[in-house]
């Protein structure tokens, strides 16, 4: 009988009570551990499929072309090693590219592995690649995973060459903030090489293998946390430096020279921005790291988010753009129109003959003097009318008019961005979805947001009672202003939402009958809610209200968030 998992659909929980994962057994140590990764970056290399070496379990026998569950089929075997692969594969019933890790129902570690797919399925988090499902069936354990065709592994990335420093920033802060996320939950990675971190063409990073490829390779540690802390600040280190922190050649990247110990990356390469070298030696805590300053090392990924979050922010760097072609003039503006150009080897046109002399007869001069007279007396008249004005005017002692003035002559106002005091959740109920991730969505940067839980069969956030009223962010500008324009990213399209405003005397709205103004109709929006007033409105809090939600993937799952939120006035 199989069973089959729907880990992977269930309403997100938003309690909080308890963790969602469960530690995976030991099975191995770091350098067994390590040893796996050169025979696995081996095997992919040559595209060699390498048996099993464990005594007794032997690697499932598929091939491309297998189905599974009447609905997977097997493309392409991208990995094969100690009794388990990994296949890109495609969902034939919703048309999609996936991934899929196999192993035997009888090997040791596939208990483990469908606890860990399990466990991080329910996290939800979009900033993590997705298990989508995970089944033991037919002598067969396989978990299906999210296909990402348009990202990129960091190791391509730095195979190119280190990152600029805005990016190295996304990439450390993005994925400190993801791993924390992670470890509230009792979820850990233990395995964040550069293999494992995606960047997808919007320019996010997202962690793929959370918990899995940790348990498909026996992996555990005694502080997981301390393990994903030092393995965001390899990444950080490698990112800069495009070398790996240590003396071992690994992914791809240079190790750093023997004998010389872990020094800061603006050591290795010249240009590195300090603040980030300093953080990369704060988060590898190991050999003396902090030595160069007193600054604390940071020890779990919380901290290390924080670390990021207390920097200066870094901007991207400015566009450059190439200059124009020199302005080329045309043989007309140079003087050359109807002559060919030497060197073009066009034969030469016949000469113009130039016109023939006016005819000097009596009625010809007999014209020409009527027509010169006629201007005179036509100059003359015209001298005396102005002459015979200006007269006028300086006799007269009555002041000169004045031009009335219109409504059109009047300066029009330029629309200016007003500064947001703070972003929090919509929470009609008391109970909240994701409210610490609200102040995301008036950050300035695009690629952070806040988003929604995932919920299941219904837009309108999972048909739950805590949520007849939907949710959403309430902005609040710190004292009250004429608002004339608001423009909002939306995480995704197909969101139903308006915009509301509170009263300019309401202090601290928290229903939705505190809005009473409203801005826009309910209705569902693209990727972008913008709205120009014709009259300013005069408030303190603005509430983006959604109501439903787009789907997440599949028919049955729903997703939504707010990216980046303006204001003008």
């Amino acid at each position: 009988m199989a069973e089959r998992s729907t880990a992977a659909v269930d309403v997100a929980d938003n309690s909080g009570d308890e963790p969602l994962a469960a530690k995976a057994g030991k099975a191995t140590t770091d350098g067994l551990a390590e040893a796996q990764d050169k025979a696995e970056k081996s095997a992919a290399d040559t595209g060699s499929e390498r048996q099993n070496t464990e005594p007794g379990i032997s690697a499932p026998e598929l091939h491309s072309g297998h189905k599974l569950a009447r609905r997977y089929r097997l493309e392409e075997c991208v990995t094969r090693l100690d009794g388990f692969s990994s296949w890109r594969a495609v969902d034939e019933k919703l048309r999609r590219a996936v991934g899929v890790h196999l192993l035997p129902a009888d090997h040791p570690r596939a208990r483990s592995v469908l606890a860990a797919a399990r466990s991080s399925a329910l996290l939800g988090d979009p900033r993590f690649v997705q298990v989508l499902d995970a089944v033991e069936e037919n002598d067969l354990v396989y978990v299906v995973h999210e296909w990402l065709p348009d990202a990129v592994e960091l190791t391509a990335l730095l195979a190119a060459g280190p990152l600029e420093a805005h990016e190295a920033y996304q990439l450390v802060s993005q994925v400190s903030q993801a791993m924390a996320a992670a470890h509230r939950e009792g979820l850990a990675h233990l395995r964040l090489t550069p293999g494992a971190v995606l960047r997808t063409s919007t320019g996010q990073y997202r962690i793929r293998g959370l918990a899995v490829n940790a348990a498909l390779r026996g992996i555990s540690a005694d502080r997981p946390q301390r393990t994903d802390t030092e393995a965001i600040g390899a990444l950080l280190y490698a990112a800069l430096t495009q070398r790996w922190p240590y003396e071992a050649d690994a992914y791809g990247l240079s190790g750093l020279p023997k004998g010389v110990g872990l020094i800061a990356p603006d050591q290795v390469r010249a240009g590195i921005h300090r603040g980030l070298s300093e953080l990369a030696m704060r988060a590898l805590v190991n050999d003396g790291a902090t030595a160069s300053r007193q600054e604390p090392p940071c020890t779990t990924p919380d901290e290390l988010a924080a670390a990021v979050a207390e920097m200066p922010r870094i901007r991207p760097p400015e566009p450059t753009f190439t200059a124009p072609p020199e302005y080329q003039r045309t043989t007309y503006q140079q003087g050359t129109y109807g002559r060919s150009q030497a060197g073009l080897g066009a034969p030469p046109l016949p000469p113009v003959a130039p016109p023939p002399p006016p005819l000097q007869s009596r009625t010809g001069k007999l014209l020409k003097w009527t027509v010169a007279a006629l201007l005179i007396a036509a100059l003359g008249l015209g001298s005396w009318q102005v002459a015979d004005r200006l007269l006028d005017q300086g006799s007269d002692n009555d002041p000169a008019p004045t031009q009335p003035t219109t409504g059109d002559n009047k300066a029009t106002k330029v629309p200016k961005p007003l500064r947001i005091a703070d972003a929090t959740e919509f929470m009609p109920s008391g109970s909240g979805i994701k409210p610490e991730l609200a102040p995301n969505s008036v950050d300035g940067d695009p690629g952070t947001a806040w988003i929604t839980a995932q919920y299941q069969n219904f837009p309108n956030f999972g048909n739950r009672p805590d949520r007849k009223e939907g949710s959403g962010i309430i902005v609040d500008l710190g004292s009250v202003k004429d608002v004339s324009g608001i423009d909002i990213d939306m995480y995704r399209s197909g969101q139903k939402a308006e915009l509301l405003a509170a009263d300019a005397d309401t202090s601290d709205p928290s229903a939705l009958a505190d809005f009473s103004q409203r801005l826009t109709k309910l209705e569902t929006v693209g990727g972008t809610l913008k709205t120009t007033l014709d009259k300013p409105v005069r408030t303190r809090y603005v509430l983006i209200h959604i109501t439903e939600l787009p789907t997440d993937g599949s028919a049955d799952r729903f997703r939504g968030g707010i990216s980046e939120i303006t204001f003008t006035g």
